[in-house]
């Protein structure tokens, strides 16, 4: 019985690897983007409590040092937090291109194996021609050595 072998497997083994890095890669922009998210979410919640803390200082007894701490790390905080969000949409825009990568990768894996099964199909077609063959030969050999046999 022949054995099937796709003449171009070291192809699809090499986009199956790259198709795992890009997977990788992915994972690494996502991780990415995630951990840059919840340092904005820090750091939102503490401009969030120093307002708090604005707010408290404000009413009562007045200490215009403490006021004007707290309205400098309002200030501090709001600047880190716009150099923040350009930092998560930095991380979006990679996890977007890290996406499209990947997607390009698979789209060629996929071609391969489709060519992969579609030369498997043609084996197996062959294979059932030959199978036949031999099976005609075998019948007309059989019917030939009757006839010379009844003569």
């Amino acid at each position: 019985m022949a054995k099937f072998v796709y003449r171009m497997q070291n192809i699809l083994a090499i986009k199956e690897k790259l198709e795992s890095q890009e997977k990788i890669a992915y994972s690494m922009a996502n991780a990415r983007l995630l951990e840059e998210q919840e340092k904005l979410q820090q750091l939102l919640v503490r401009r969030a409590g120093y307002e708090s803390q604005l707010k408290e200082l404000s009413t009562g007894r007045l200490d215009l040092k403490q006021i004007q701490t707290c309205k400098r790390a309002i200030d501090s905080l709001k600047s880190m937090i716009r150099d923040q969000m350009i930092a998560v949409h930095t991380a979006q825009r990679n996890l977007e291109m890290a996406r499209k990568r990947l997607n390009e990768v698979m789209k060629e894996r996929k071609t391969h194996e489709n060519l992969k099964e579609k030369a498997f199909e043609s084996f197996k077609q062959e294979l059932a021609a030959e199978e036949g063959k031999v099976t005609d030969e075998l019948v007309s050999y059989t019917y030939y050595d009757k006839d010379s046999d009844l003569e």
